[in-house]
């Protein structure tokens, strides 16, 4: 019966729509390179050692506790406190576990036994009872509170230790590591307590799916705090960013906020950090071998020698990490390098008069210092290149940079005017390896790539070079995106050859690698974590590390999957406002059919009718542009009305023309398709309830208040006070389904029943009885009326399930922790509650015959249109607003049963 009520090209769109919305939803979840990561294992059993917190403290937080993390004979020595190392703190995120700290301790521990345990760090985690913290945002500030606690406690531990620490470092999962920043909003709490934060794929913007206002409040007391005391906060931090297979917390959310202020502050994706170049999902960042390693390289770093503690020195803080995370160099760490370096003793001394060199070291037993002049290459040539396959030994330059397979050197000339000479230095090597070193003087000599279009660009490096730049112009947005294919063809040779093609985005660290063996047919894809700030005027790059011997075609054309991937990754959370908004306009349709022909058109054909773009964007376009105006945001901040979703999407540079149209569509569909679903459980139901019972007829006399409704809502009332307004929300939509269930096995019933008859007969019976049922004095339920009545229930029905979807989270934790806290505190959804209970138990007794004559039915009507708007603009990056604009409808519909 629903199918029938749309045409052939209507169901022809919402296929399309389907099939729109699985190509951006396959590139999110699918669209990425396989996972690289190595994993990282235990050489010993890990054991966790439980530490013994203050009676009070455990007694306030029951579900909360705290670990030293161990591994054989460690473990057994550290069993008897106090310790000595160097204490680290480990915070889970969303649905955590304690247990997550083993990968980079265990990594720890083995460095530590490599230097003989000269210094050594102690892993502590805490045990957040897996909390949904990322869906109910109640037990942030108890977290906060208790992770303050557990840095006491954890200093304590070094009491009377020749080289107690005064602070600890903290490594936080995902929400673990806001937790971390939210400590400095703490009355009570001391900066110095914590020397070093690093958080791995954690949210610092704004909160992945925002279904509380909890979640929303604890990020804008944390992100405001740490922008108004910019200057006071001296605390180092890094963010590590999974990269694009962290399909749960995308990247451009990681990326702490560039304070003019604050620059003891790094963002960095993993594909893009030295020594690790790979990307991370949501889970593999905690035990990513490669990430780990570079992690306990820089803490080692870290460590300063007088106080065998984690150094207080923020400048060489920031330069370790940069070292580590951000351009590697080929060197060990050093904090004041010698820039000059004496070129002596009994090596062979070779001059070098080309602009193109190669040379190949095999088991050579001299040193050998090759000398290239440059006053005469000054004249024709502006760069000099040099690349190397020696990952160990002495390194060209500090302004090296290293790559998986080489490491690279490209020097302008003219920064070096006063420089005669260029001196290569070629160590002694022992063994059958070779090493090659290749040095070419070249002028820079980019192709360029205009990103703007759909058409695609080819062009082929025909020259014999080793180091190609493409310029990617007007590549900036996030909804951009592209597919690069890199075609290599070599001529005949015997080695093998690796190319190194590398995306470069200059105005974040974001950088990814491919590694392709030529020749080969390599595809790379080209899109954005986060845009390019409006004064920012560089240029992304593709850089390419190539062979001499081989020719390169490169073509970028437009990815249209990879497109609707990025409005997915970057705007799918907003879709079930669009659902919602969608719904609500289908609603108002059906609410003013009823009150003006005196019958309910069904769902499909009044969504078809009434759910269009043009009645909800203009408006909030319209409302964007006053808000441009001086007077018109007084008078907006005059009304305490909230800000618009489209300004806080502008300033993340979220916010392109055609997105709004895009969500829209992908909303109508699925309010199309979950109105189908719900329709057909009704029917499925209905039909599996008279298979068990066989109900009575339809009801001869209508009651709105039926003798069990009033104690049927003061009990659901005290379920949600005194347990979890979720849970009396959901009690109170299976009720309202059970009655809506019952009514269509009534009708079912009713027509098999009886002869069916013609359907303009109906329809004109239906009309010719609307006067007389509307002064009846007890309104008697016809078929027909029947039927009606269940067209307006399946709309509410929808309506009412993403209301429940909407609060679900909440009752889950409440479930999860059920044997720690009986009741939810704080509970985001018991105002709610308060409300709808009664409504839908109203709703559940309401038929259309019983409100065609009301006069609140035309105003109940015209409500849908300004909330399906504001459902858009406050609602779309804000769902816990959601069910507020919806209540009032589902209210209004309600009192035409008494008006």
């Amino acid at each position: 019966m629903f199918l029938h009520s749309v045409n052939l090209g209507n169901l022809a769109f919402y296929v399309l729509m389907v099939f729109m919305a699985t190509l951006g939803l396959w590139d999110v979840f699918f669209g990425f390179e396989e996972n690289k990561c190595s994993m990282s294992y235990m050489f010993e059993y890990p054991e966790y050692q439980k530490i013994e917190l203050p009676k009070k403290l455990a007694k306030r937080y029951p579900a909360y506790e705290l670990y030293l993390y161990g591994e054989g004979s460690y473990a057994e020595e550290h069993k008897i406190l106090p310790l000595t190392g160097i204490p680290v703190l480990f915070l889970p995120g969303n649905a955590g576990s304690y247990k997550q700290v083993r990968s980079i301790g265990s990594i720890a521990l083995r460095k530590a036994e490599d230097i003989d345990f000269k210094y050594h760090f102690d892993f502590f985690s805490v045990n957040f009872n897996e909390e949904l913290v990322a869906l109910y945002g109640g037990s942030l500030q108890k977290q906060t509170k208790f992770v303050h606690e557990c840095i006491k406690t954890i200093l304590k531990l070094y009491k009377g230790q020749e080289f107690a620490p005064k602070s600890v470092t903290i490594i936080g999962h995902s929400m673990g590591g806001l937790v971390a920043r939210a400590l400095l909003t703490l009355k009570n709490f001391k900066q110095d307590l914590i020397n070093l934060l690093v958080t791995q794929a954690t949210p610092h913007i704004a909160p992945v799916m925002p279904l509380d206002r909890f979640i929303t409040d604890f990020y804008m007391t944390v992100n405001n705090y740490w922008i108004l005391n910019a200057r006071d906060i001296n605390l180092t931090t890094l963010s590590v960013a999974g990269g694009f297979r962290d399909y749960q917390v995308r990247s451009g959310l990681t990326f702490l906020p560039k304070l003019s202020h604050h620059t003891s502050a790094l963002s960095v994706v993993s594909s893009a950090v030295p020594k690790t170049w790979v990307s991370t999902d949501h889970l593999s960042i905690v035990w990513c071998k490669q990430l780990q390693l570079t992690t306990v390289r820089a803490f080692f770093d870290l460590i300063d020698a007088d106080t065998k503690q984690i150094t207080e020195n923020s400048k060489k803080k920031l330069s370790v990490l940069t070292h580590h995370f951000i351009r590697h160099p080929s060197k060990h760490f050093e904090e004041n390098p010698a820039i000059i370096s004496d070129l002596t003793g009994t090596s062979m001394w070779v001059p070098v008069k080309v602009s193109k060199w190669t040379y190949v070291a095999y088991n050579e037993s001299d040193k050998i210092y090759f000398t290239f002049p440059l006053a005469n290459h000054r004249k024709i040539y502006t760069h000099v290149y040099c690349q190397s396959t020696i990952r160990q030994g002495v390194d060209l330059s500090w302004k090296a940079e290293l790559l998986p397979t080489i490491k690279s050197l490209t020097l302008r000339l003219q920064d070096y005017p006063s420089l005669s000479h260029l001196v290569v230095y070629v160590p002694s090597i022992h063994g059958i390896k070779q090493s090659v070193h290749i040095l070419k003087f070249f002028n820079i000599l980019s192709n360029t790539f205009n990103s703007l279009g759909l058409s695609s660009r080819k062009v082929v490096l025909n020259t014999s070079g080793l180091y190609y730049n493409i310029e990617l112009l007007n590549f900036g947005q996030i909804y951009q995106a592209f597919k690069i294919n890199v075609v290599s063809k070599c001529s005949a040779v015997k080695e093998e050859i690796t190319s190194i093609y590398k995306l470069h985005i200059p105005w974040s660290y974001e950088d990814s690698l491919t590694i392709a063996q030529a020749p080969s047919n390599t595809e790379i894809s080209l899109k954005l974590h986060i845009a390019q700030p409006e004064n920012d005027s560089h240029v992304a790059l593709l850089k390419m590390y190539t062979s001499s011997d081989c020719r390169y075609e490169v073509t970028v054309k437009t990815s249209f999957s990879q497109i609707l991937g990025q409005v997915v990754r970057f705007h799918g959370g907003a879709l079930p406002a669009y659902v919602v908004s969608s719904i609500l306009l289908a609603y108002g349709g059906q609410l003013y059919s009823l009150f003006s022909t005196g019958y309910c058109l069904e769902y499909a054909t009044i969504l078809d009718k009434e759910a269009k773009p043009y009645k909800v964007d203009p408006f909030v376009i319209m409302t964007k542009f006053l808000l441009g105006y001086k007077w018109f945001k007084e008078l907006w901040d005059t009304l305490l009305l909230p800000e618009l979703e489209a300004i806080f999407l502008t300033s993340q540079s979220m916010c392109f023309p055609l997105v709004s149209l895009i969500l829209f569509l992908f909303g109508t569909c699925t309010a199309y398709w979950s109105g189908l679903l719900s329709s057909a459980s009704v029917r499925l139901l209905s039909s599996l309830w008279l298979a068990l019972k066989r109900p009575s007829e339809l009801p001869k006399d209508i009651k709105i208040i039926s003798p069990d409704l009033p104690f049927l809502t003061i009990v659901l009332i005290i379920v949600s006070w005194t347990t979890c307004g979720a849970l009396a929300i959901l009690l109170s939509y299976l009720y309202y389904v059970f009655k809506i269930v019952h009514l269509q096995a009534s009708l079912t019933t009713f027509k098999n029943s009886q002869p069916v008859n013609p359907k303009h007969s109906r329809r004109s019976e239906k009309k010719s009885n609307h006067h007389k049922d509307s002064i009846a004095h007890h309104l008697r339920l016809s078929a027909n009326d029947a039927e009606d009545s269940l067209r307006m229930h399946s709309t509410v029905i929808n309506l009412l399930t993403w209301i429940v979807l909407l609060s679900m989270p909440s009752l889950i934790y409440w479930l999860k922790n059920l044997r720690y806290y009986f009741k939810l505190t704080p509970d985001p959804c018991k105002p709610l509650a308060f409300i709808l209970i009664p409504t839908m138990a109203i709703l559940g007794n309401t038929y259309t015959v019983s409100i065609k004559s009301s006069k609140l039915l035309k105003t109940a009507s015209q409500f849908p249109l300004p909330l399906a708007v504001g459902v858009i603009a406050f609602g779309s990056t804000h769902l816990y607003r959601v069910p507020c604009f919806v209540i009032i409808p589902l209210l209004l519909h309600a009192l035409c049963n008494f008006m």
